[in-house]
């Protein structure tokens, strides 16, 4: 009967501090290609996904403006039979009546331009760079 060999139980094996270091860092660097391997092929299916998206999305508002176009149509024809005016009148009125609703969709937006964006995290900035320009001063002053 042969003997059979111990394995030791460091995985690293007797090579030392310096092989075990080139092994970690081969190892992280393994992971890392296969991490930015795994992100590029979904990154690339994320993409064909955001694209099929947006041309949904895109062919959906073309067919909300057109369905619009045509009710605003409609209702100008009904409005004409119904009250015997002249067609013109009544879509003058309702080109009247969108850019009062433009204006004020206009005005609201306006308003809310007016109060900033992200209040609490501007003012914790605004706190990091007094403390950095104070420490920058104070280090000076102890130079």
């Amino acid at each position: 009967m042969t003997p059979q060999t111990v394995r030791s139980r460091n995985p690293a094996g007797h090579a030392g501090l310096i092989a075990s270091l080139l092994a970690l860092c081969t190892d992280l660097a393994a992971l890392a290609a296969e991490r930015s391997a795994l992100f590029v092929r979904e990154s690339k299916s994320a993409l064909v996904q955001m694209l099929v998206l947006a041309a949904c999305f895109a062919a959906a508002l073309l067919f909300v403006v057109f369905g619009y176009i045509f009710l605003v149509a409609s209702l100008i024809v009904t409005v004409m039979r119904l009250t015997q005016l002249s067609w013109i009148w009544i879509a003058l009125f309702a080109a009247g009546v969108h850019f009062l609703l433009a204006l004020i969709c206009l005005l609201i937006a306006r308003s809310k331009m007016r109060t900033r964006p992200f209040p609490q995290l501007s003012t914790e900035l605004k706190k990091d760079r007094q403390w950095l320009s104070d420490l920058d001063r104070t280090s000076r002053s102890t130079n």
